[in-house]
């Protein structure tokens, strides 16, 4: 400012003073005049040009002027890039928080004060059916045509949730979307939704396995109690008595099945994953599968014209198939749980086929295929469900318990490997089981028996372990327990 007066009175200096040497006095009073006016007009030029910029221009085309134009431009020019640095960080915070809530596992809408869409995530896009950029605008209750959620945002009561079916819902594969709507602003509502289909199936699950479990002990109690009391208020023959407390062992055996695979199963829910450094030979695996089924099969068909057709791998495939890691008993009892359900199912004189096979990939699959009667598509995703039958009388005629494929599937998991299950009515199922590679290698041969080999120029023969469980052992909870102490030895 300083600047810019000193300027002036020197340019009205200037001025008086070439007045003053070509006129006198007046000439002096018309050059201050004259000076002052030409400082006036200089003056609109430079505000024209800041105004001009002001209107129009960029911030690089700051006009460079003097005097207090020039200030106030340099002043506009520094508030114009700090209010821009503003912006950006404003605009770097708000993408930021787009890309968390895009990230985010639930959906998120964002609702003005007429219902109509503002902004959706992707998982929102993906659970309702929406078009991220083409709805946008778009009424929320033109878009979501479902009956519930149309009453639950008519209602303007958001103090719970509305759950409804998602856009991918089918009645194979269900989808279950929770909708909770959360008013905000002036007038604006924040829509959050999240996939509850899991949780629901759980406490689904949940009831369903108390109701079974329930059902499981109190049947045989009620028998054992009809028992008891008949013993204790009925004169019995010999005979009679002892028929009854044949079927009274029965029941008691069918109540300890129950428990014993609960606890099993519990076992292993509770129990890391088995390590690396167990390996087992496949070949003693399938033996003892085999052993096992060829006794189950004869006990089941001793009365049948025929038995089972059962075929297993050769010896020379087996003796290449190498290794598996994990905890034998396990294995063993998974695989061999597979088989006695084909043997059980299957009519006496049809074909059960077991075999393994070594992928390119170096993984490998265990498949059991049998001839039976074939499961509905609907029972096959329950299968592994615990207590679930296809058909429950069948299954106690052949002592079930309704567990067995429960604990495979969690035996399985243990292992990295996965169960997959086909089957067509009428005509038979398959049974396989896939395991990953880093879980198998090839059989190790000794120093010793190469030496040997080398020597004769024959191989060795497939090496075996005996560490299956036996045929007639009991179920598959019988071989995964640990064996009951006496008394004496509990600590």
């Amino acid at each position: 400012m300083l600047w810019g007066i000193s300027c002036f009175l020197l340019w009205q200096l200037a001025g008086g003073g070439l007045g003053w040497w070509q006129g006198g006095s007046w000439g002096a009073a018309l050059g201050v005049a004259a000076a002052t006016w030409a400082w006036f007009f200089w003056d609109l030029l430079r505000g024209a040009r800041v105004r001009h910029w002001l209107r129009t221009g960029e911030l690089a085309d700051t006009p460079i002027v003097r005097g207090v134009w020039g200030e106030a431009a340099d002043r506009v020019r520094r508030l114009l890039r700090t209010q821009e640095a503003q912006i950006r960080t404003s605009q770097n915070q708000l993408q930021e928080i787009l890309a968390a809530l895009h990230a985010s596992p639930n959906g998120v809408v964002l609702l003005d004060a007429q219902g109509r869409i503002e902004w959706c995530n992707q998982m929102a896009a993906n659970q309702f059916g929406l078009d991220a950029q083409r709805d946008v605008m778009q009424s929320i209750g033109n878009l979501l045509r479902n009956p519930e959620f149309t009453a639950y945002f008519a209602a303007k009561d958001f103090s719970g949730d509305v759950v409804i079916e998602g856009h991918s819902s089918t009645p194979s594969r269900p989808v279950r979307i929770s909708v909770h709507l959360h008013p905000y602003g002036d007038g604006c509502t924040l829509l959050l939704s999240r996939d509850v289909t899991a949780l629901e199936q759980a406490d689904a699950m949940r009831r369903d396995f108390v109701a079974n479990v329930s059902h499981e002990i109190r049947t045989p109690l009620t028998v054992l109690t009809g028992f008891v009391e008949t013993l204790q208020t009925l004169p019995l023959s010999t005979d009679e008595r002892a028929r009854y407390l044949g079927m009274m062992a029965q029941q008691a055996q069918r109540m300890q099945s129950v428990v014993q695979d609960l606890l099993t199963l519990s076992r292993l829910e509770g129990s890391p994953p088995p390590g690396m450094a167990e390996w087992t030979p496949v070949q003693t695996l399938m033996q003892r599968c085999e052993e096992e089924a060829r006794a189950l099969s004869c006990l089941l068909t001793q009365h049948q014209p025929r038995p089972h057709a059962l075929r297993f791998p050769p010896a020379e495939v087996l003796c290449t198939a190498g290794e598996i890691a994990g905890v034998p008993a396990e294995l063993q009892s998974a695989l061999s749980n597979l088989i006695s359900n084909a043997v059980r199912y299957t009519p006496a004189g049809s074909s059960i086929s077991v075999r393994w096979e070594r992928k390119e990939d170096d993984s490998a699959v265990f498949s059991v295929h049998d001839t039976g009667p074939g499961i509905a598509p609907e029972h096959i995703p329950r299968l592994t469900e615990r207590f679930y039958r296809v058909d429950r009388s069948r299954s106690r005629e052949t002592g079930g318990t309704g567990l067995g494929l429960a604990i495979v599937k969690h035996v399985l998991q243990r292992h990295g490997a996965t169960l997959g299950i086909t089957s067509t009515l009428g005509k038979g199922s398959v049974f396989s089981v896939s395991f990953p590679a880093n879980r198998l290698r090839s059989l190790a041969r000794p120093a010793h028996q190469s030496m040997v080999a080398a020597l004769h120029g024959t191989a060795p023969k497939g090496m075996g372990i005996g560490m299956g469980v036996g045929a007639g052992e009991g179920s598959l909870a019988h071989a995964l327990l640990p064996r009951p102490q006496p008394l004496g030895e509990v600590q």
